[in-house]
């Protein structure tokens, strides 16, 4: 909750990430309220007990909407998919407008990548930015697991990872009215 909170405002692109990881632990946890509150709330000691249990609901909502949008066993919240598609309506801006230039060659860099990408990851209907998201997550999930070298996903982080952060963090100053996308540049 403090987490995702301090992610949602500082970094989108960690943010969703973040609830991503939450998700397959609420899995790998079969759910249970129990097992959530002794595996990721009781181990931090630095919490009171009236903050472990608003933690505990905060989990067990992201639970309850797993389970009423049907992605108990896989998938993710349409909330974060919502915000990917924000994230790629920005993007969709971004290559037009001149506010994007500095973008626009960051991505020019990840472009020749993504159909090998797409073949990888499947799905081929899906848009860029989530497409760059599910290959995220999946080099986040092999270095979890110690298989950090898999060739398949990591070897295009490297032009996958300036993308996202640099979306990411042009998305922060517009939500903070620090950039106008129709008058400044985006550096």
């Amino acid at each position: 909750m403090d987490i995702a909170h301090a992610k949602r405002h500082e970094n989108i692109a960690e943010y969703i990430l973040y609830l991503w990881q939450l998700e397959d632990l609420f899995r790998a946890l079969q759910f249970s309220p129990e097992a959530i509150y002794s595996q990721l709330i009781a181990p931090r000691k630095e919490l009171s007990e009236k903050d472990k249990s608003a933690f505990l609901m905060w989990y067990m909502d992201l639970v309850n909407l797993l389970q009423e949008e049907g992605k108990a066993e896989k998938g993710h919240l349409e909330h974060t998919l919502h915000l990917i598609l924000d994230l790629h309506d920005l993007h969709l801006q971004l290559l037009k407008l001149p506010a994007g230039e500095h973008y626009r060659q960051t991505y020019a860099r990840l472009e020749p990548e993504l159909p090998r990408l797409r073949a990888i990851i499947g799905n081929p209907g899906m848009n860029d930015t989530e497409l760059c998201f599910r290959a995220l997550y999946a080099a986040m999930l092999y270095r979890i697991k110690g298989e950090g070298n898999k060739s398949a996903v990591t070897d295009t982080l490297e032009f996958i990872s300036p993308v996202i952060a640099e979306l990411a963090a042009i998305h922060r100053k517009v939500e903070l009215g620090e950039l106008d996308l129709f008058k400044d540049e985006a550096k």
